[in-house]
């Protein structure tokens, strides 16, 4: 039974007291940032009217956005350290209507700001050079000019968010709260209840039949919802599509990519060039079918263990030494730096009930990052924290180098230090094991990752272009049309070797990423980068990790695209995902070998 969180020392802890000593000092905060938010009526029709009142608004902005984020930091972790706790869900509550006043308070700024053109800017920056430390800010804002609308137009669009979020939100409550899947027996005979959180340990099971009834009756229930499904994810295809219209974008996919800055060829050679590599996949479905003795390979069999699950369990402390270790390769000033989130209380580990579940990276500005994990001393959970700690390490980074207003870096590149690190975590143990079958163990999660980000997400990424490219050309999305696709591209993307079961064809039901517009295809392409990053300084490339440390510190001062070519990632161009394709085949290669041994 998990403990409460009391019964945890303090050293497992995140410590708090770095955002605020007592929390008489965070209401102290809370009242001053109050106070703060009236002053910004008095540049509402003001702001350009000279340079110094387009510096100061700008600096207002800076500093109220700052401190509001240490608020919200502190009850948001507070909150998610324990849910069972009203006073921090109360907290968490005032911050979140605390930053709605900012966000009113502030909603002129962007409008005002572009009723004028950049020129007037440039000029203002000539006469007050204190303004060039908001020169990228100001250009990302006026990068979106020509796709702002009027006054009017705009308020009827912010007016009606809340609908455009509805889809999102009736599927989260269908699929997170309504939908059962009803029961099934492990295999041990226990009868037990299928959850999406439930269904990993089914599809895991070395019990070919308690994988097959669990996947069978999982995509069962979402083909049974399959009418309600294809209406909602019309809806949110629909409003995609007629937001970029009237904006005055060529399409839902060329709106969200350009203001992210990624050209649309990223996008089309991810899907092209992944479509062009299957050949690998296919030889590993055969590799495993021989593994698993089996006749026949299905869907169902791909997340079966080729090998005895990894009963060794790690200490904190293990965790410690192995991610010292097997990170050592980014050199002494970043190892002594990562020393600093297990002696300053950057983490959270204990499995206390009623915290959050999952793991997470947050940062605050003017602290330090803070990662939440439920530690329970398994390989998974080691690989985790490697993963959190290379987000935590990029935030340090980025918030060291860069001003408040430059250090959120983009999406685009959040996954890349993450991946980095639980890379060379994996290459490190599987170069410094004798035992064979942990070997195979390795090898098997690397080959997996691979074929879940990389196949997997691209096939997602073609589905959600292909869906949006229909509505514009007038076909009704109904489940028919969405099941018809989704099959086929799983015949596409999952090669030869394998049974593409029929229920699959409603997995896209399953699937929240489609609600997000055009996500998924950052989880490839961020992987690819890592892939790349993580072997050339494995292999010792030429200043691979003095790159790699200068790409950490970009923050957002470049585009995602720069910063990668700064770490010696050059996206545009095929050569990083054939790349990323070749290790994948020299894993398959490896595995392959250690059979035949």
């Amino acid at each position: 039974m998990p403990k409460k969180r009391k019964d945890y020392s303090d050293e497992m802890k995140w410590n708090v007291k770095d955002l605020f000593a007592i929390e008489e000092d965070f209401e102290n905060e809370f009242k001053a940032l109050e106070q703060e938010l009236p002053k910004y009526k008095k540049y509402q029709g003001h702001i350009l009217e000279n340079a110094n009142n387009l510096y100061e608004v700008l600096t207002l902005d800076m500093d109220v956005s700052k401190r509001l984020e240490r608020l919200y930091i502190y009850g948001h972790i507070q909150n998610d350290q324990d849910t069972t706790d009203t006073h921090y869900q109360t907290l968490y509550g005032r911050v979140a209507k605390l930053n709605e006043k900012y966000v009113s308070a502030v909603s002129f700024i962007t409008p005002e700001i572009l009723k004028q053109e950049y020129s007037l800017i440039e000029k203002y920056i000539e006469e007050n050079p204190k303004l060039k430390e908001y020169e990228r800010l100001l250009k990302e804002i006026f990068k979106l000019k020509e796709h702002t609308l009027g006054d009017k137009e705009e308020q009827i669009l912010s007016d009606l968010s809340a609908s455009f979020s509805t889809p999102d939100d009736v599927y989260s409550v269908l699929s997170d709260a309504d939908l059962k899947f009803g029961f099934i027996k492990d295999e041990n005979g226990k009868k037990e209840e299928l959850t999406e959180k439930s269904y990993r340990k089914f599809i895991e099971s070395p019990n070919r039949s308690v994988r097959k009834r669990a996947f069978q009756q999982l995509y069962k229930t979402y083909g049974d919802f399959k009418n309600t499904y294809a209406s909602l994810l019309m809806s949110e295809v629909k409003n995609n599509n007629k937001i970029a219209s009237v904006r005055g974008y060529e399409s839902a996919l060329n709106a969200s990519l350009y203001r992210r800055d990624i050209p649309e060829e990223i996008y089309t050679n991810l899907i092209t060039t992944v479509k062009k590599n299957i050949a690998p996949l296919s030889k590993f479905w055969k590799l495993k079918k021989q593994a698993l003795h089996l006749n026949s390979f299905h869907i169902y069999d791909t997340f079966a263990p080729i090998t005895k699950e990894v009963q060794k369990k790690y200490t904190i402390e293990d965790a410690k030494d192995l991610l010292l270790k097997s990170l050592s390769v980014l050199g002494p000033t970043y190892i002594e730096d990562l020393k600093k989130s297990f002696e300053e209380g950057w983490i959270d580990f204990p499995p206390n009930d009623g915290k959050r579940n999952g793991a997470y990276c947050t940062a605050c500005y003017s602290v330090h990052p803070y990662v939440l994990l439920s530690f329970d001393g398994s390989l998974n959970n080691v690989s985790t924290l490697a993963h959190e700690l290379g987000h935590a390490m990029h935030y340090y980074y980025a918030c060291k180098n860069q001003k408040y207003q430059d250090y959120a870096y983009s999406i685009f590149v959040a996954e890349v230090a993450s991946q980095v690190n639980q890379i060379l975590l994996s290459k490190y143990l599987i170069a410094n094991t004798t035992d064979k079958e942990m070997k195979k163990y390795l090898i098997d999660d690397l080959i997996q990752d691979f074929k879940a980000t990389i196949y997997r997400q691209t096939m997602f990424a073609e589905f959600e272009r292909t869906i949006h490219e229909k509505d514009q050309e007038g076909t009704v999305l109904t489940h028919e049309e969405l099941s018809t696709l989704y099959y086929q591209l799983n015949k596409e993307y999952f090669g030869k070797n394998i049974v593409i079961d029929d229920v699959i064809r409603y997995e896209w039901a399953r699937i929240p990423h489609f609600y997000m517009n055009f996500y998924v295809y950052q989880y490839a392409t961020a992987y690819a980068a890592a892939i790349k990053i993580a072997m050339d300084i494995l292999n010792q490339k030429e200043n691979a990790v003095t790159n790699y440390l200068e790409f950490l510190k970009l923050g957002c001062t470049k585009t995602p695209i720069e910063s990668l070519k700064v770490a010696g990632v050059d996206m545009s161009k095929p050569q990083t995902l054939n790349e990323a394709f070749t290790y994948f085949d020299d894993l398959i290669q490896e595995l392959t070998k250690l059979y035949q041994d």
